[in-house]
């Protein structure tokens, strides 16, 4: 009896040894998936990730895409797969393999393609606070905190901001062609109203051509929490976090009759509310002046497309929005089996410039060439490009040729220098009033061009738009966004 019992301890012992030992092992694989080295004694296979990406893909993607893994491999022992789709039809298609749940592990998102918000509000992506901790020390490290802050859903970080530009400013932009040719002053202008000299005195010079080729941007000192409704807004320096009718203001009201006037006076052409595409005064020159949002050096790249000076003076001083801060972002997959990996992967693109400038420029000799330690100059129709904007950080990159030596280091300042917009940060839950914010934006489609290109007269039209606004919910959403907001204060 007494040696059947020793058997059955000894039994016992060495099948918890096995279990020990395998739990062990899984703990070791865990870690080393875990680990920011990658390192695992060559005892695992590399993990392949697949990353969705926007941009019309390349004729040397594959020659890339090979180099890259071998940094990848030998650094966090996996490899990437990248499937680049074309703009156009970015966003369709990621809502396709979102909705089917497909198993892909990263993919590009913002506020304007394949929807940030709206996927992570609707668990599409990861959260990933625990992740950046984690395994995304270079991330958190070489970002602007207003990126991740202006980010976050619900309190978490589901998507992971490009390190480029961070707040916006707008500007407007002037063919310095003209501005030399009539010596117009365009030190002053700061607001749509400061244009009217200038405007004039081209025009009298100039009658076939519209000095305002298209519609513009107006931009008023609010931050919007629904940028589909222009008409809800919260003033810039706002002490108590209240709503306000954006269109009932002084400001709104001045820029409308400004645009009007401007319409009236032959400064913009005549079918400028249902222009479908205005680009090619860009082209061909036949302009003075529009508006757009800038950046450091900005006057450089539009000169460079346009083929001649382009100058810009700021309407306002730069300015984080949430929509500015969305701009460009990679998200892990809810459905991603490596989220782990894929952290790591994303990771490296914010602290390895080697692998930022072959992922952005591919390989030197074939599809660019070195022209100092820092700089390059891409090599014309060599079956290579990327949006460099989309991912990662660009500070890493090199510069080209005839950049400012200090190029990065004025986009640094340029971040630091944003204010924070009030709202920040926060989110609008839109699942109680989704259906008065379809007839808002259905309200807003059928005026805002004709309004805001100055087609009709707003002395008119304007408290005919905002009765339509409040006919179809606007005092409701605004009192639901409302409460939100006075919630997501108390939090902070």
């Amino acid at each position: 009896m007494v040696r059947k019992k020793g058997l059955s301890l000894l039994a016992l012992v060495l099948v918890l040894s096995l279990v020990l030992a395998a739990c062990g092992g899984k703990n070791n694989e865990s870690g080393s998936e875990g680990s920011n080295s990658g390192t695992n004694g060559g005892s695992e296979a590399p993990v392949e990730l697949v990353w969705y990406t926007i941009g019309t893909p390349p004729r040397d993607l594959q020659k890339v895409n090979d180099e890259i893994n071998k940094i990848t491999a030998e650094k966090i022992n996996a490899t990437v797969k990248i499937k680049m789709l074309d703009w156009g039809e970015y966003s369709q298609k990621m809502q396709i393999a979102i909705a089917s749940g497909e198993n892909f592990d990263i993919a590009f998102t913002s506020s304007w393609a394949n929807d940030y918000f709206g996927n992570a509000k609707k668990n599409a992506f990861l959260a990933i606070d625990d992740l950046l901790k984690s395994h995304g020390q270079g991330i958190v490290a070489a970002l602007h905190p207003d990126f991740l802050e202006g980010t976050k859903v619900n309190g978490h970080n589901y998507g992971i901001p490009a390190n480029k530009e961070l707040p916006q400013q707008r500007v407007f932009r002037f063919n310095k062609t003209f501005v030399d040719k009539y010596n117009l002053d365009i030190s002053g202008v700061k607001t749509l109203q400061d244009l009217e000299p200038i405007l004039k005195t081209f025009k009298e010079n100039e009658p076939t051509i519209a000095p305002i080729p298209a519609k513009i941007a107006e931009f008023f000192h609010v931050d919007m929490p629904i940028n589909d409704i222009p008409i809800i807004g919260m003033p810039l320096d706002t002490t108590d976090y209240k709503l306000i009718n954006v269109w009932e203001t002084d400001e709104a009201k001045a820029y409308l009759e400004t645009m009007h006037r401007y319409y009236q006076a032959g400064y913009l052409p005549k079918d400028v509310a249902t222009q479908k595409d205005a680009g090619d005064y860009f082209k061909t020159g036949q302009w003075l002046v529009d508006v757009a949002d800038s950046q450091p050096l900005a006057d450089n790249l539009w000169s460079a497309d346009a083929g001649y000076e382009v100058v810009s003076v700021p309407m306002q001083d730069p300015i984080s929005f949430n929509w500015s801060v969305a701009g460009s972002m990679q998200a892990i997959s809810i459905n991603s089996e490596h989220p782990e990996k894929a952290m790591e992967f994303l990771n490296l693109l914010y602290t390895d410039a080697d692998l930022m400038n072959l992922l952005d420029f591919g390989i030197q000799d074939v599809h660019y060439t070195k022209t100092g330690d820092n700089t390059k100059d891409i090599i014309p129709d060599s079956g290579y490009g990327f949006p460099a904007f989309t991912a990662g950080n660009l500070m890493l990159t090199y510069l080209n040729s005839n950049d400012a030596p200090d190029k990065w280091e004025q986009f640094q300042k340029f971040n630091d220098s944003a204010t924070a917009a009030p709202l920040l940060g926060f989110q609008v839950d839109t699942s109680k009033i989704t259906s008065e914010l379809a007839s808002l934006k259905n309200t807003k489609d059928a005026v805002y061009d004709a309004l805001f290109s100055g087609t009709v007269d707003p002395a008119v039209q304007l408290p005919k738009a905002i009765e339509k606004f409040k006919e179809n919910g606007l005092d409701k959403v605004m009192a639901e966004i409302q409460s939100q907001i006075d919630a997501w204060v108390a939090s902070k």
